[in-house]
């Protein structure tokens, strides 16, 4: 069933492609995916198209655009996005439209071909020798995540502190055994955020929450978002280290794990008011998973 287009979002795409691109006729717009922003696949008569980004209501609280431009125009030049046409100070963006474009689901990541296309294009993230200057500074994110959530008087679970606790205590432990190693990263690749071209090439897109973070935060948040289980996470874990995973490489993937829904599920938390009930499911699953992976982490 496709997506409702906003009557608003018309006129407003029409006039930023007549600004980008110098054509003002009609097109035809088509609504994409998107959790928090809308995106329009724009369709001109003579077959050209575009993709086109309107900011989603409330954003501005929780993106730095400057950043997010820093770190889609480092993906563009490693060749792992779509061209960036035009980028706004608000977040409207136009990029080129990927030919064919399938998204990646997570019945489609199940293909082991596709688990190694990620993982490669992780590395080339991942090993681009570049500091964005972009921080992505999970726990103080958590923090002012927390503080949205006060100042809106949004619920939170009676037992987040406790569970927070042991989270921060498993942080502790890993960076004394790990250390912090920082790259560029992702830090947002769910699987809609994967986009797979007609001649098989894929695309990691939408760049709103890159920044520099430890490099296996993306493998684990693919793995969770993808719906790995154990045997395809070994696979896709040894497939990003090119070598066998040690025993202490599997428990830094699993905090990070752990990070991942600590963090998306206060992110979450700060989108109740918007997005509503949908929004506070998606919370209590992630929480739900969070603390079962904190009682498998005291396992291993």
């Amino acid at each position: 069933m496709a997506r409702e287009i906003v009557d608003a979002d018309r006129s407003e795409v029409r006039e930023l492609l007549a600004q980008v691109t110098g054509r003002a006729e009609d097109a035809k717009l088509e609504r994409m995916g998107g959790l928090t922003n809308r995106t329009y696949r724009v369709t001109y008569p003579d077959g050209m198209q575009y993709v086109v980004r309107i900011p989603g209501e409330g954003t501005e609280e929780l993106i730095v655009r400057n950043d997010e431009k820093i770190s889609t125009e480092l993906a563009c030049r490693v060749g792992i996005d779509a061209e960036l046409l035009y980028f706004g100070s608000n977040g409207a963006k136009v990029t080129e439209y990927i030919p064919g474009a399938v998204t990646m689901s997570a019945e489609l990541f199940a293909d082991e071909k596709r688990m190694a296309q990620a993982a490669e294009i992780f590395r080339r993230l991942h090993n681009s020798g570049e500091d964005t200057g972009v921080p992505f500074e999970v726990f103080d994110m958590a923090a002012g995540y927390e503080r949205i959530i006060h100042e809106n008087h949004v619920s939170m679970y009676p037992d987040y502190e406790e569970t927070k606790a042991v989270v921060m205590a498993i942080k502790k432990e890993i960076d004394a055994v790990c250390g912090i190693h920082k790259v560029p990263c992702h830090n947002d690749p769910l699987c809609e955020n994967w986009v797979v071209s007609d001649s098989g090439r894929m695309y990691l897109i939408d760049w709103e929450y890159a920044g520099m973070n430890d490099p296996l935060w993306d493998v684990a948040d693919l793995s969770i978002e993808a719906g790995f289980d154990a045997e395809s996470d070994a696979k896709f874990l040894c497939a990003y280290l090119e070598r066998k995973a040690e025993p202490a490489d599997y428990r830094h993937f699993l905090a990070e794990k752990l990070y991942v829904d600590y963090l998306w599920t206060l992110w979450a938390k700060t989108r109740v008011p918007y997005d509503g009930q949908p929004m506070e499911d998606w919370a209590s699953e992630r929480y739900a998973r969070l603390k079962k992976n904190i009682q498998a982490f005291k396992e291993i």
